[in-house]
């Protein structure tokens, strides 16, 4: 018997041609990869249950749009790809060069549920495709954790990983002042980004530089590289200012990473305090991280689906013969004052007040101009702290990005196993060298680290000098 259930408004952003993004995740493995046990898997898992994965999308003749439940048939959604992929130098480099491709190719096909897994046997990686219809990244996310082990228990589902912001630890410290302090703050810095929000959506936009996209560069070819960072270098640089987040580092990294490598692409000089803004999804579930799936599906707070906010988030171009922790500071002042705002609750119900006066053409049409207004795209999640297995192949590394949009980069990193892989999608007619970007983004980190521990060191030398005169 089918059933039927209309597209949520995100659904219905997602599937118009200005805003139409498929997912895409790549999982590799060091083992020959063994089909039938993949689809077995596959098969045995709550996909074929899952409401919104085993249902196929239909527009009526009205233009109404709804999901169909549907019987699935893994052989049309398990593609298996035997040839090696050409000009590619190892297994990870074939893995960028294959999603490249499916990032400009054609779009997912309607006649059944919008996800695909292509096997690339010669090398031992699986590549996901998704419909962001379907849901954002943590539901994707989610869903793969739901049917993988751990690699050292193949009984033992993977922990949830929950993050804890410092900043929100205040030990019982909230008395009314602070409270009004902080009520204070939000007001203004809701005005301050919601206002700026609303010009970039309607006619400001960055400056140009080598990097900057616009308007039909998503149909652009793309080139795709992988940068990668230790999660405990990261760590490292975050002990260096206090109340620092991950999140504040890798901001940090990026603002650093593009001055590095603006200074040696940029044709003329640029000046200082240049502004790139980045156009970040924030999940808004109560929950940071991926989620347990059982939850997602019995908790509306917690729901599946796409459940995210946009936040601009600038970077600003400096000489990167300046203190590689400048930027670490501009980054968490600036990602402090954003976290006081409801800039990202705004833009979630400004697009749902779109949709629902002006309709999903319109309301894609404004994502369009976003996009267009800004330099770049960034997304963050958190993956699983220790490795795991899916299918019986130990997983070696795990990685995700999107179709493309109409920056000139796309960043989408991921962490997995003590690493974050970042991966760069450029236009390569405006990027043609992304791996010296991905070097200059690692290079960063590694700037920052060396001078964080610097720092560190200065501190504890101060505070054992204090102690020395104390005793005296």
């Amino acid at each position: 018997m089918e059933t039927e259930e209309p597209l949520t408004p995100a659904g219905r952003l997602f599937i118009q041609p200005e805003t139409n993004i498929v997912v895409l995740c790549c999982l590799g493995t060091k083992q020959p990869l063994r089909i039938e046990a993949i689809k077995s898997v596959i098969a045995d898992s709550m996909l074929v249950k899952h409401p919104r994965l085993s249902s196929v999308l239909i527009v009526d003749k009205n233009g109404r749009e709804y999901w169909r439940k549907t019987e699935i048939d893994l052989d049309r959604h398990v593609v298996v790809r035997h040839d090696p992929v050409e000009e590619a130098t190892d297994d990870e480099d074939a893995a960028n060069l294959y999603m490249a491709d499916l990032a400009v190719s054609t779009p997912l096909a309607t006649d059944k549920p919008l996800w695909e897994l292509h096997l690339l046997t010669s090398h031992k990686c699986a590549v996901v495709r998704a419909h962001h219809a379907l849901g954002d990244g943590i539901s994707m996310l989610s869903f793969f954790m739901a049917m993988c082990r751990k690699a050292d228990d193949p009984e033992t589902m993977p922990n949830m990983n929950y993050v804890v912001d410092p900043r929100n630890n205040r030990n019982g410290e909230e008395g009314i002042g602070w409270i009004l302090w902080r009520l204070m703050k939000v007001v203004w810095f809701t005005v301050v980004f919601v206002f700026d929000f609303i010009a970039r959506v309607l006619w400001v936009r960055d400056e140009t530089t080598v990097i900057s996209g616009g308007a039909g560069v998503e149909l652009w070819p793309r080139k795709l590289v992988t940068a990668r960072f230790l999660i405990d270098d990261m760590k490292v640089v975050k002990k260096s200012i206090p109340k620092t987040t991950i999140n504040d580092v890798l901001f940090g990294v990026i603002s650093f990473g593009l001055s590095k490598y603006l200074d040696t692409r940029s044709p003329k000089p640029l000046h200082e305090g240049l502004r790139m803004t980045g156009l970040a999804m924030v999940n808004l579930r109560p929950q940071a991280g991926h989620q347990d799936l059982i939850k997602m599906m019995q908790d509306k707070s917690m729901g599946w689906g796409n459940k995210f906010g946009m936040l601009l988030l600038p970077a600003y171009y400096y000489s990167s013969r300046s203190d590689p922790l400048e930027y670490l500071r501009r980054a968490k002042t600036m990602i402090d004052q954003k976290k006081s705002s409801l800039e990202s609750f705004f833009s979630y119900k400004f697009g749902y007040l779109i949709m629902s006066i002006m309709g999903a053409k319109y309301a894609s049409l404004l994502n369009y101009k976003i996009l267009c207004n800004t330099t770049f795209t960034i997304s963050n999640m958190v993956g699983p702290k220790e490795k795991v297995m899916f299918a019986d192949h130990p997983v070696d590394y795990m990685k995700t990005t999107s179709t493309s949009l109409p920056h000139g980069i796309t960043m989408h990193m991921v962490s997995y196993a003590g690493m974050a892989y970042m991966q760069l999608l450029v236009a390569k007619d405006l990027v043609p060298d992304p791996e010296v970007l991905a070097k200059c983004l690692e290079d960063a980190l590694l700037e920052m680290k060396e001078a964080a521990v610097a720092t560190i060191k200065n501190k504890n030398q101060v505070k054992r000098n204090k102690l020395i005169k104390y005793k005296r």
